[in-house]
């Protein structure tokens, strides 16, 4: 951000306070209050110095249309960081400077610059790096308290990844968006105005020059936002409706027009566009009896050591009286690897069985199917399923939670915000 437009900054942010901007300790003392959160107060400072913070980080220039919203979203986060801390408190979770220590080191590192950058900046833009401390302590701080209070209730069964897994095989064969969002939920009161003035003020960042991802992690309300809104590679079934009949008609590299879904509205930029791509994947294991090796007898004993064989674990035991038998590890590939043959004897077998003895190029052979699964792009494994189910649930949670803190809570605004 230029200097000009830091000086044009600092005289907006004096304004909505009534009071002139000072970074010493003088002025501090006379900060006036903007909120009282369970009694704990937030000073019109603190307020000031997140609306530098967020400015800085987004990239955003500092209008008069983006400073209220800015103000409103400064303090907004102010009162649930409060929340976040005092309930950290009240349950004994203790956060250590060392922990932000290390949070502030891996967002540099994710941006390829160093800790000193990040405080340069910020001081530059008369921000203080206590305002990243105090948003990342509490980060941290609510990250301890909904993991300890709802993972292990948390259950993913074998059935709900087999059928998340599905699913996504179903829709990784149709055409796959790479995308980022911004959502903008519509307040308690369902006040549409209000949506509309963050909608607005979320534009004319993004045509001021803000990067999509700066303005998605400080305006989205969507859990993408700390990743910046990108939601990764997603069919037109794994959108809402809404939304996958806007990204069929985007071109890439362009953002959407606000969509209007239920609970509010969302802005998608797309990143780019694929076909999908799913195969068929096998994990087996290979029992091969050489040409020079084959007799009748081991051809028999080759016949009834498949018909004995159920699962990969014991392939060695299953074998071992087949004489001069070679037993290989093959590990997974793709069906369209596979030659005719031996694509044809997998087909109709189940997980564990092995084929029937075939006759090829290499001798006598037979093999064991030890998983079948579909794969392609974007295509995760069952891991990886299991974590997406756990961190969707905890997010879920995690927002009622905080939401009924705000609810029960005694906040007081302070003054015109």
């Amino acid at each position: 951000m230029p200097i000009s437009s830091l000086k044009r900054l600092m005289l907006c942010l004096a304004a909505p306070f009534g009071l002139a901007l000072a970074a010493d300790a003088h002025a501090q003392q006379v900060e006036g209050i903007a909120a009282i959160v369970n009694d704990q107060p937030i000073t019109t400072y603190e307020v000031r110095d997140r609306m530098r913070f967020i400015l800085t980080t987004s990239g955003v220039q500092p209008t008069e249309e983006v400073l209220a919203q800015v103000q409103e979203q400064a303090l907004r986060s102010l009162v649930e960081e409060s929340l976040q801390l005092q309930t950290a408190q009240e349950y004994e979770v203790p956060i250590t400077e060392e922990e932000v220590d290390e949070a502030i080191a891996d967002i540099a590192a994710r941006n390829g610059v160093t800790v000193a950058d990040i405080q340069a900046d910020l001081e530059s833009a008369g921000a203080s790096i206590d305002t990243m401390r105090q948003q990342l302590r509490a980060e941290i701080a609510w990250s301890y308290l909904v993991s300890g209070r709802y993972r292990s209730r948390i259950r993913v069964s074998d059935a709900q990844i087999e059928g998340a897994l599905e699913r996504l095989a179903e829709s990784a064969s149709q055409t796959q968006y790479r995308v980022a969002e911004i959502q903008v939920n519509l307040p308690a009161s369902g006040d549409e105005a209000d949506a509309e003035r963050r909608i607005t003020a979320i534009y004319r960042a993004l045509e001021q020059g803000a990067p999509f991802p700066a303005v998605a992690q400080q305006f989205s309300d969507a859990p993408t936002a700390a990743s910046g809104g990108d939601a990764g590679w997603l069919s037109a079934a794994q959108v809402r409706p809404q939304v996958a009949q806007v990204l069929q008609q985007m071109p890439v590299g362009s953002i959407s027009n606000p969509v209007r879904v239920p609970g509010g509205y969302m802005i998608v930029a797309l990143a780019d566009r694929r076909e999908g791509q799913v195969t068929e994947q096998f994990t087996l294991q290979q029992v091969t009896l050489v040409s020079s090796q084959i007799t009748p007898e081991r051809r028999q004993a080759l016949e009834r050591a498949a018909s004995r064989a159920q699962g990969c674990s014991n392939v060695p035991a299953a074998f071992e009286r087949v004489p001069e038998a070679i037993i290989t590890d093959i590990g997974t590939v793709g069906a369209n690897a596979l030659v005719p043959q031996i694509r044809s004897a997998l087909s109709g077998l189940e997980d564990g069985q092995a084929s029937p003895v075939l006759e090829t190029a290499a001798g006598l052979q037979v093999f064991i199917l030890c998983e079948r699964r579909l794969g392609g792009p974007g295509l995760p494994g069952s891991s990886e399923i299991e974590s997406q189910i756990v961190n969707q649930q905890l997010s879920l949670l995690a927002r009622r939670w905080l939401r009924d803190l705000r609810n029960s809570a005694t906040v007081e605004m302070v003054g015109d915000f």
